[in-house]
């Protein structure tokens, strides 16, 4: 049986910390698990497009070894809601940017969700923004990720 490969797009601000980090991590997790998936990064924003993440994203990835370095920052399109099975935002104002963006511009219906909704014991919470704090946030960040990453594979 050829089982259909499911694709997750994570989103957040600016695509430069914390959706690129959960991408970098859920490539390697799933490949760990050998699970068929595809996964990308966008941000609500086009502020920095074309931008590699933020280095003390790719710093703290790196120290857990997640490879982030060649991502490139873009901002979310209408398309994607039709390319991605599952589109995860990083907390609460992304879920809600991202359901009003899709009702509003009536686009495909696609699931919508926050990251820590998929871990077991964190469902509500968001993944802070460690953009303006220090390495402890990146850190403080990629724990949740992985938590939240964990409980998306274990249940797609």
């Amino acid at each position: 049986m050829n089982r259909r490969t499911v694709s997750v797009l994570f989103v957040c601000t600016g695509n430069i910390c914390r959706s690129p980090m959960a991408q970098g991590v859920a490539e390697i997790m799933a490949a760990k698990l050998n699970k068929s998936m595809m996964f990308d990064s966008a941000g609500t924003g086009d502020w920095h497009a074309g931008e590699a993440p933020d280095p003390r994203a790719v710093e703290a990835a790196a120290r857990r070894g997640y490879d982030i370095a060649d991502q490139r920052a873009r901002a979310l399109s209408d398309e994607d809601f039709a390319r991605f099975d599952h589109i995860i935002g990083m907390d609460a104002g992304h879920k809600r940017w991202l359901v009003t963006a899709r009702d509003v511009r009536r686009l495909e219906e696609r699931p919508v969700s926050m990251l820590m909704d998929w871990s077991v014991g964190l469902a509500g919470k968001g993944v802070p923004d460690p953009y303006y704090s220090d390495d402890a946030a990146f850190e403080h960040a990629l724990d949740l990720i992985e938590k939240g990453v964990d409980g998306l594979l274990r249940r797609v």
